[in-house]
């Protein structure tokens, strides 16, 4: 009796400690989330592919009527080539509860897009750039799950303008085989995504991976060989962002 005594002692000694520490536990982070507005910026790994709609009758050789001649034989296929980069960016976080959070992350992405023409004559197979450099605004909401000691999962979603940097290149006296395929300056994107947030002694860290697609066309028309077979163009983004605040 005496010894189931002792245990039950011990035993509430233990959870009265262990009550004690949890109430000293160190709220990690830097006082990122105790505040109601805060700031970091982010590193992101950015990765581009095109979906890409055809016209009808895509496949047929392309004639040059200035010329009176066929310049292309005919197509068998049309891809996008998956085309790596990435953006250097800002946070801007102000909490609407403790759940809930609204982010305004701009962002500067350096990432190309690729196209891909395979023909009848593999010989005038080609692959095409899409070359720019954009300034991106994205606006999420994000919604945290309750804090477990110095780690939280959370959801996110939102949409995002873009807009290119740079001025247009004239192609107008350029050979029609050396034009490229040019996209709209400016559009807007929805995207969705998931991440973790890691809370270090001055710091929070948090690793997101996020997926991106374009409203609307992306295409700007043009009478050539690259231009001519596509109807419509939207961009598909996957990111990896790691976010200090």
């Amino acid at each position: 009796m005496i010894k189931y005594r002792y245990f039950i002692i011990l035993l509430w000694m233990g959870c009265c400690n262990f009550a004690f520490a949890q109430q000293f536990v160190p709220a990690w982070g830097g006082g990122a989330d105790q505040t109601d507005l805060s700031f970091g910026f982010s590193f992101s790994y950015v990765n581009n592919t095109y979906k890409i709609v055809k016209t009808p009758g895509w496949r047929a050789p392309f004639f040059d009527a200035e010329n009176n001649m066929y310049v292309t034989d005919s197509l068998n296929s049309i891809s996008s080539k998956s085309k790596p980069g990435f953006a250097v960016g800002f946070l801007t976080r102000y909490r609407l509860t403790d759940h809930l959070e609204i982010r305004a992350t701009p962002s500067l992405v350096f990432s190309d897009k690729g196209l891909s023409y395979k023909y009848v004559d593999a010989t005038q197979d080609v692959d095409k750039q899409v070359q720019t450099t954009t300034l991106d605004f994205p606006i999420s909401l994000k919604l945290k799950s309750d804090r477990i000691y110095n780690f939280r999962a959370y959801l996110l979603g939102g949409v995002k303008f873009s807009g290119a940097i740079g001025s247009k290149k004239d192609e107008s006296n350029i050979d029609l085989l050396d034009r490229s395929v040019k996209n709209v300056r400016s559009y807007t994107s929805y995207e969705a995504g998931f991440g973790f947030d890691i809370y270090f002694e001055y710091f929070k860290m948090s690793p997101e991976v996020k997926i991106t697609n374009t409203f609307g066309n992306m295409l700007v028309p043009e009478n050539h060989p690259f231009s001519s077979p596509i109807s419509k163009l939207s961009l598909h983004t996957f990111m990896f962002s790691l976010y200090f605040e």
